[in-house]
């Protein structure tokens, strides 16, 4: 497997539209760049999709929702694309099931490229003529929209890597962690009353964002740093996967059916705990947050620590304000990274997606946009719960405090730890 030697320049959102679509785009393109044809055919479970099909799903939406409205006499690549890279978009007409996407082995790979090249250049035309403000709008939510998928590209392709064998690398891990011994985790303490949450407007976001709204909090405790490799394993020690007080009904019978153990990348050799990451087989550092666990896994975790999971609220605004510094997708780590000594709040963002106990809904006022468009987020509000904070895998220009990402709460390839509350 080559190496990944393509280094794309980091997106920001603050670029011109042409800027920070080339970035996006670019960075898409490396990120693909250590696999093969044959890993980007792959397709492991339902909630994955091949990275082949992210290539070109996120090509689809450019051509879907600015090239066919905005490019005139733009002639799309392949009219079959339309049926085949359309992901649920209802209102758009039929489309290929989502659990066979790995079964289309045609068109190949390089025609896929052929296919983004030639988005691209449409894109670059249309661009280079100027953009109308819903144009440059819709732009803008394709680059966030494949910035989601680039996340997808690494988890997707690591579940896919972690069922071979081989246990293949991914790629070389890249950049320096700290060096500094971590703190052990402590408390901080913030205030109740009447508080408001939500992003207020003036720059991107996505729908389910807002509106901003006020909400009621009592005082309550926010640990510095995320739950570690260690704590997990004195919880498994304790008995944390065999003890059904612990857990909520819908996640035991998940536990008692999946025969989960430990978080899903860990491996028991010889008694020594190893983990797969991106970069292969790795010895489990046990300052590392922990990662790879459901949500049911994170609320025994926190029944049995004593305290709970932070509601949404009660992140976000511990989080307002703070800088979106962390290891993000940018740094090439592709792994969680042991918290950095200081005081106060670490790892707020980046490394690892905290689960949070409050359930996917809508805010108060919220109403999704019409035609297509609106099935992006809404049409997913019911069994789901909220995560904060973006990963290891995140694109840091992507992610902000109001930020809701949102998975089943027995998933556990995305990178989802957790961080402990008390009242």
């Amino acid at each position: 497997m080559p190496d990944a030697t393509t280094t794309a320049a980091a997106a920001d959102a603050s670029q011109t539209p042409g800027a920070f679509f080339r970035a996006v785009r670019g960075m898409t393109t490396s990120l693909a760049a250590p696999l093969s044809p044959e890993d980007q055919q792959v397709q492991s479970m339902l909630l994955t999709s091949p990275t082949k099909w992210h290539l070109a799903h996120t090509t689809w939406f450019f051509e879907t929702f600015v090239l066919a409205r905005f490019a005139a006499g733009y002639q799309p690549f392949d009219p079959h694309y339309h049926f085949l890279f359309n992901s649920y978009y209802e209102a758009l007409g039929e489309r290929y099931p989502r659990p066979d996407r790995g079964l289309v082995t045609r068109p190949p790979l390089h025609d896929i490229q052929r296919y983004r090249q030639h988005v691209d250049t449409a894109m670059e035309g249309l661009i280079e003529r100027g953009l109308d403000p819903e144009a440059a709008t819709l732009i803008e939510l394709g680059c966030h929209h494949e910035q989601q998928h680039q996340e997808l590209i690494l988890t997707d392709i690591k579940h896919v890597l972690s069922l071979n064998p081989l246990a293949p690398v991914y790629a070389p891990a890249g950049g320096a962690p700290s060096a500094a011994a971590p703190k052990p985790a402590a408390w901080v303490t913030f205030d109740g009353g009447v508080k408001e949450i939500g992003h207020a407007g003036g720059s991107f976001h996505f729908d389910n964002e807002g509106p901003r709204h006020r909400v009621w909090l009592d005082a309550f405790h926010l640990a510095t740093k995320p739950v570690t490799n260690r704590d997990w394993l004195a919880f498994m020690a304790d008995g944390g996967y065999a003890t059904p007080t612990l857990w909520l009904s819908d996640g035991w019978a998940t536990v008692q059916a999946e025969r989960w153990c430990a978080p899903l990348y860990w491996r028991d050799r010889d008694g020594a705990w190893e983990e797969f990451t991106l970069h292969g087989l790795q010895r489990l550092d046990p300052e590392a947050p922990v990662s790879h666990v459901s949500y049911y896994e994170a609320e025994a975790f926190a029944h049995w620590a004593g305290k709970r999971l932070p509601t949404e609220a009660e992140w976000e605004l511990a989080a307002t304000g703070m800088a979106r510094d962390g290891n993000f997708l940018e740094t090439q780590a592709r792994h969680p990274r042991p918290a950095p000594a200081g005081d106060g709040l670490q790892q707020m963002f980046g490394d690892v997606w905290e689960w949070t106990r409050s359930p996917y809904t809508p805010y108060p006022g919220f109403r999704a946009a019409a035609g297509a468009l609106g099935e992006y987020n809404g049409k997913f509000m019911a069994n789901q719960m909220v995560l904060r904070g973006g990963s290891c895998a995140t694109p840091r220009s992507h992610i902000r405090a109001t930020y809701r990402n949102f998975f089943p709460p027995s998933a556990r390839w995305q990178f989802s730890g957790l961080r402990l509350a008390d009242s």
